[in-house]
C-alpha cells in the first residue's frame, strides 16, 4: 500500500510519469571481512523507497557511494529484481516485466560511462541503427533518421562513420543521448552525467539535456555526486542514504535550507564554495557503513553529530514539512511548517 507521506506530497502534483512505491531492492552476498566460505546473506540495497517524477520535470537524487542510487536506476531499468514495492510507468506496473518490454519501453538509460556504453567494433551509425531498429524505426529511414538526431544533440553529420575510439568525452556524451533519443522516451534516466568531463563540455552537456527536455517535453531522473549540476537541472530533488530516502522536496528549498542533517553535510562539503549561502555546520564523521552492519534506530546516527540515544534506538517517521517537502529525522533542521509524523517506523 502507497505510504500516507508519498499521497499527501503528491496530492498537488501532476499525473505521475514515473512512481516508486515502497520500493525494496535486496542482495545475497558474502560479507569480505568474514572470508569466502562465509555464508551469504540478504541485504537490503533499498528499504522502502518512494518517489515520482512527473512528465516533463527533472527529479535528481543525490547520497554517497553505496547509498542505492545505482540499485534504484538497475530496478527502474529492470536490470535486478525487486524484492517488494511496485515500479508504475504512466500507470502501469513494470515490476515483473523485463528491459525493454511493456511501459519499460519508455525509459532510456544514460549510462556514466558513455564511451564504454559504445561497441568499439561498431561506427556511430552502425550503433545508431541498432537503436532505431529497437524502436522500430524502418531501416530505410536510418540515415534520415540518424542525421535528424546527430544535428538535435549538435553532432556533425560526418560522425557516422567515426569509431568511439575517435571520439572526444563529449562527443561520446552526444552519441549517447542521441541513441537514448533514438528510443522515443518518455524518461531518461541520466547516471552521472558530467562524470569525467572538463568543466566546460560539462556546461555544454547540462545546456543540451535541459534544451531537449524544453523542447521534447522529457521527464529526467538524474543520479549525480555533483550538486552543482543538480542546482541547475533539478526542479527536485531526492536525499537517499544507506537505501532510506531521507529527504525529498523542490530542489531549491531543499539547498537554501536543507532539513536533514545528511543533506547539510552534502551541502557543506559540496556548495561550500559560494560565501553568500552558509549551510549549517554539519559534518558528516567517517564513511558510509556496510550494509552488513546496517546500524541500528536512525541508520545515520554513528556519524551524526546531533545523534541522542533516541537516534540509536528508534527510527525516525517519516515527517511533512509543507506540501512538497518531507524528511526522515527526529529532530529537522528546518521546520517550514510544524512537522508531523505520518508514516510508521522502519
Amino acid at each position: 500500500m502507497q505510504s500516507p507521506v508519498m499521497s499527501q506530497l503528491k496530492a498537488s502534483a501532476v499525473a505521475s510519469l514515473l512512481e516508486v512505491i515502497n520500493l525494496r531492492v535486496s542482495y545475497r552476498a558474502r560479507d569480505p571481512q568474514a572470508g569466502i566460505l562465509s555464508q551469504r546473506r540478504e541485504l537490503a540495497a533499498l528499504d522502502d523507497v518512494s518517489l515520482s517524477v512527473a512528465a516533463g520535470e527533472t527529479y535528481a537524487l543525490i547520497g554517497e557511494s553505496g547509498s542505492g542510487k545505482s540499485s534504484l536506476v538497475n530496478a527502474v531499468a529492470g536490470l535486478v529484481p525487486v524484492k517488494g514495492g511496485r515500479i508504475l510507468v504512466n500507470g502501469e506496473d513494470v515490476t515483473q516485466l523485463p528491459p525493454g518490454k511493456g511501459a519499460r519501453r519508455r525509459i532510456a538509460i544514460l549510462s556514466q560511462d558513455a564511451a564504454g556504453s559504445l561497441s568499439p567494433r561498431l561506427t556511430v551509425g552502425t550503433s545508431m541503427a541498432e537503436a532505431l531498429r529497437h524502436a522500430g524505426v524502418s531501416s530505410a529511414d536510418f540515415p534520415a533518421e540518424t542525421s535528424r538526431l546527430l544535428g538535435l544533440v549538435g553532432l556533425p553529420l560526418h560522425l557516422p562513420a567515426s569509431y568511439p575510439h575517435q571520439l572526444s568525452g563529449g562527443q561520446a556524451r552526444r552519441v549517447a543521448v542521441a541513441r537514448a533519443l533514438a528510443l522515443r522516451p518518455d524518461l531518461i534516466v541520466a547516471d552521472e552525467p558530467t562524470a569525467g568531463l572538463d568543466v566546460s563540455v560539462q556546461g555544454e552537456i547540462i545546456n543540451l539535456l535541459m534544451r531537449l527536455q524544453r523542447e521534447l517535453g522529457l521527464a529526467m531522473l538524474v543520479i549525480s555526486h555533483n550538486l552543482h549540476v543538480v542546482r541547475l537541472m533539478a526542479s527536485r530533488v531526492g536525499v537517499i542514504y544507506l537505501g532510506r530516502l531521507v529527504e525529498e522536496g523542490p530542489s531549491a528549498q531543499v539547498f537554501a535550507e536543507p532539513a536533514h542533517p545528511y543533506t547539510a553535510g552534502l551541502c557543506a562539503a559540496n556548495l561550500s564554495s559560494d560565501p553568500n549561502e552558509p549551510w549549517p555546520s554539519m559534518p558528516i564523521r567517517g564513511d558510509v557503513p556496510s550494509l552488513f552492519d546496517r546500524p541500528k534506530g536512525c541508520v545515520l546516527h554513528p556519524r551524526c553529530p546531533r545523534a541522542t540515544e533516541h537516534c540509536r534506538i528508534q527510527a525516525p517517521e517519516r515527517r511533512v514539512l509543507s506540501a512538497a517537502r518531507m524528511v526522515e529525522c527526529h529532530w529537522p533542521l528546518a521546520e517550514v511548517d510544524k512537522p508531523v509524523a505520518v508514516g510508521g517506523s522502519a
